[in-house]
């Protein structure tokens, strides 16, 4: 493997992926400076099926000629003659689904990535990252109620207090926290809440999503049959900044506005509708 200089923090990666010749990647990186600052980076490669991929030199900009938004791209979209693969977004993806990855960018399926550190080196901190979340980061646990914890300051000792843990894979469920204590009160049995399968939300795609676009997010969420949370992370892991319900909604009225002008039912009439 060719030696490469330590890189600072990565904060976003977005790939492309040539239609006309598949073996071009392009890649912007987004990385962290100091101060606040960010360094876009702008690189091209050859994934060869039968050689060693290749970091190519670069030839001049394509997605970087101006400003680039990474909340503007997600998988599947096109530009130009470049299909989007893949977007990692520090600021939107805390949590990265490792599924959501490429069989080619996967630093556990696609060894040939070793020849190409400019690239296998993010993809292997975002790796790292959402392996992290998904065996669960031990510095995070809580203790368990009744488990005694030692304070660093004067040794002080005190009991852990029972955290609620919240489902993030139920749905919404209506009503207050108070509501449900009282009827546990007076001993009324409270509903299993129906959960979804870790599974199938993973088996989410964006064109089961796009089937809701039109309904509020509440009621999408309720037909997916996951809870909120997950959907709005789904969201995230495709791009979506914001549920587009209302946009839609908005656009439809514009076009029932312009259907009922004069001039564009005249146009209708005249072009024999």
């Amino acid at each position: 493997m060719a030696s490469l200089q330590a890189s600072p923090p990565l904060k976003a990666l977005v790939v492309f992926r040539n239609r006309i010749h598949k073996e071009l990647i392009r890649s912007i990186h987004v990385y962290q400076l100091e101060g606040g600052a960010e360094e876009v980076v702008e690189r091209e490669y050859l994934f060869l099926e039968n050689l060693e991929y290749e970091e190519m030199k670069f030839l001049g900009k394509v997605f970087t000629l101006q400003k680039f938004d990474v909340s503007a791209h997600f998988a599947g979209m096109a530009n130009g003659v470049w299909d989007c693969i893949y977007v990692f977004n520090m600021d939107l993806d805390k949590q990265p689904n490792l599924e959501m990855i490429p069989e080619d960018l996967s630093i556990t399926r696609n060894p040939k990535l070793a020849s190409i550190p400019s690239l296998s080196n993010d993809l292997e901190m975002i790796f790292k990252l959402g392996h992290k979340i998904e065996c669960g980061d031990p510095s995070k646990v809580l203790p368990e109620e009744g488990e005694e914890i030692h304070s660093d300051v004067g040794h002080l000792t005190q009991r852990a207090q029972h955290v609620p843990v919240l489902d993030l894979n139920s749905l919404p469920c209506s009503g207050s926290d108070n509501e449900e204590n009282n009827q546990n009160a007076a001993g009324v049995v409270e509903k299993k809440q129906k959960r979804a399968a870790t599974k199938d939300i993973a088996r989410l795609a964006l064109e089961d999503l796009a089937k809701y676009f039109d309904l509020p997010i509440i009621e999408a969420s309720k037909n997916l049959k996951v809870g909120l949370t997950v959907l709005k992370k789904k969201c995230r892991e495709f791009g979506i900044p914001r549920w587009p319900h209302r946009k839609i909604k908005s656009l439809d009225s514009l076009i029932q506005d312009l259907q009922s002008t004069p001039i564009f039912r005249s146009h209708l009439l005249a072009n024999g509708f």
